[in-house]
Order: structure tokens, then C-alpha cells, then sequence
């Protein structure tokens, strides 16, 4: 069951939002504000997305991100750059550490090919986590979050994907996502260097709620 208890951030509070499974939700966060994703009951996965909330045709790019660190997976002190090469947000803090910078965002079209053979998942990933297979992704939920602002489906970017844990066989240039060990609680603290507008799904794949706050240290 979902905790509804208010978590302490250091500093004031600006939003606490409690993210229903399969529902997703979108915060300005000024430059020098915090970001905090937080996994309620343990096993979430977080879609995340973000844009230069003063010229929405900015946004978070994977690749970037990945070539300009030299890294495929990013944690604490590390950044999420938009795709003109500008630091969106740095993690302050990351109690998980084991999060992906590779996949693509779920959608409808995802899990009506589960049923076929989809090759994102390994067979013991528990798809729909206790709610079962759902219909829809995190592509149609981000796209519902980010709906009050200017921004066509097309151009939402592929995510940081908060809490997913991939299965990386190097040797076989193969990857899969497992189901995560993310325990209640576990968070990933970001702080905004630009004026930032940040989306967040708490991803149909796994069927549990977030927690998402906002605040300045």
C-alpha cells in the first residue's frame, strides 16, 4: 500500500505530490531548486523527462548525456544535458545507483507486442507489476502530464529511467529489463541549473505509485 506520510526534504518545501500507479505529473523547477523522485513501495520504475522551461524545443537527451560523461548509467554528481549540450540538472543525491540511460519509454505498442515476442523484457520481469498488463505507457501518460504546455508527442525525448535495472550482456550485445530492487523509499535527488520543466511517469510496467517533491536547500 501506498505511504502517504510527508517525507523531509532540507529546505523548503514547494510541491509533495503523491503519483497514483500508471499517472504521471510535470513541475517548473527553478535554478537552484531540487528535484526528488522518491520509489513509495519499493520495485517503481520513474520516466523522466525534462525541458528548458524558457524554450520548450530544448530538451534532456540520452545520448549527450551518455557521450558527455563517457558513461552509460549516471548517479550522483553526474548530469542531464539537453541535447544543445547544457546542463538541465545535476544528482546531488542517489540512494539506488543502478538506474538506465538506454531504453526507450513504454507505450501501448510495447505491451500489445508482450503478448507476441517483444525482445525489452526478460521472461522473469513481472510485466504490469501487481496490476497486471496494462494497456498504455509511459509515452501516453508523459504525453497527458506535459498536455498544458506547447509540446507535440514527437518531441518528448526518451527518458532517464528512474529505479529500471537492465540485464547488460556485453559479450552478447544484448539488454533487457529485470525486474528492480529499489526498496521503499530509495530516492534520486536533482538539482535544476536552468529554469527546467520536469515530467515524471510512474511507469505502467511496473503498477506502483511515486513520489515526487520539489523544494529549495
Amino acid at each position: 500500500m501506498a505511504q502517504t506520510a510527508k517525507i523531509a526534504v532540507p529546505g523548503r518545501l514547494i510541491a509533495d505530490d503523491l503519483i497514483p500507479a500508471r499517472h504521471g505529473g510535470a513541475w517548473i523547477v527553478e535554478p537552484g531548486q531540487h528535484i526528488r523522485v522518491i520509489d513509495v513501495d519499493g520495485g517503481q520504475i520513474c520516466d523522466f523527462v525534462c525541458f528548458n522551461a524558457d524554450d520548450l524545443g530544448e530538451r534532456f537527451s540520452q545520448a549527450r548525456t551518455k557521450a558527455n560523461q563517457g558513461k552509460f548509467t549516471i548517479s550522483a554528481g553526474d548530469h542531464l544535458y539537453s541535447r544543445d549540450n547544457n546542463i538541465m540538472l545535476t544528482i546531488a543525491e542517489d540512494t539506488y545507483r543502478d538506474h538506465d540511460l538506454q531504453w526507450g519509454m513504454c507505450s501501448a505498442w510495447v505491451f500489445e507486442n508482450v503478448r507476441r515476442k517483444y525482445h525489452g523484457m526478460t521472461p522473469q520481469f513481472t510485466v504490469g507489476g501487481p496490476l497486471g498488463l496494462p494497456p498504455f505507457g509511459c509515452y501516453e501518460v508523459l504525453q497527458e502530464a506535459l498536455a498544458p504546455w506547447p509540446i507535440e508527442r514527437q518531441n518528448i525525448p526518451d527518458p532517464f529511467n528512474i529505479f529500471q535495472t537492465m540485464d547488460i550482456r556485453m559479450a552478447e550485445r544484448r539488454l533487457a529489463i529485470v525486474n528492480g530492487r529499489s526498496k521503499p523509499g530509495d530516492y534520486v535527488d536533482m538539482v535544476a541549473t536552468m529554469r527546467t520543466l520536469c515530467a515524471a511517469s510512474a511507469c505502467p510496467s511496473t503498477g506502483r505509485p511515486l513520489r515526487v517533491q520539489v523544494y529549495e536547500a
